[in-house]
């Protein structure tokens, strides 16, 4: 793990703490998307966006794009605030969202691999979110 890395793993989540790295419109998301999220159609990514794991509505598949949009937006912001990529704080993202928010029988993707539903344990994170807990 990099230095550079860790460092930003510490800013994203004093971010998330705060509420900066991704702001509220960013993770809003329709009924529509969080009953798809609950049924397993859409789940999150290590990437630290939303992704299509099933059979979605257009309307669906729109607000979901309309999430990584912002999500995108924010990364970016802070991004530019911590002069890293932003591939580096979606992914730093990526690592929380999916050791604390990704609830039990939801739906997560790590890389390209397949989609996975969260059991009682934790999820397995990818070796470059080994040292962001």
């Amino acid at each position: 793990m990099t230095r550079k890395f860790l460092m930003i793993v510490g800013g994203v989540a004093i971010a998330l703490a705060t509420g900066l790295a991704v702001t509220a419109p960013a993770r809003a998301q329709s009924g529509a998307v969080a009953t798809a999220i609950a049924q397993g159609a859409v789940g999150e990514q290590a990437d630290g966006y939303l992704g299509i794991a099933g059979t979605v509505s257009a309307a669906v598949r729109a607000e979901v794009e309309s999430v990584n949009i912002k999500r995108r937006a924010a990364y970016t912001d802070l991004a530019s605030k911590r002069g890293v990529t932003v591939q580096d704080v979606a992914a730093a993202t990526g690592c929380q969202t999916l050791s604390g928010r990704v609830k039990n029988g939801q739906v997560y993707r790590i890389g390209a691999g397949p989609w996975q539903t969260k059991g009682a344990g934790p999820i397995a994170l990818p070796s470059y979110c080994a040292t962001a807990g």
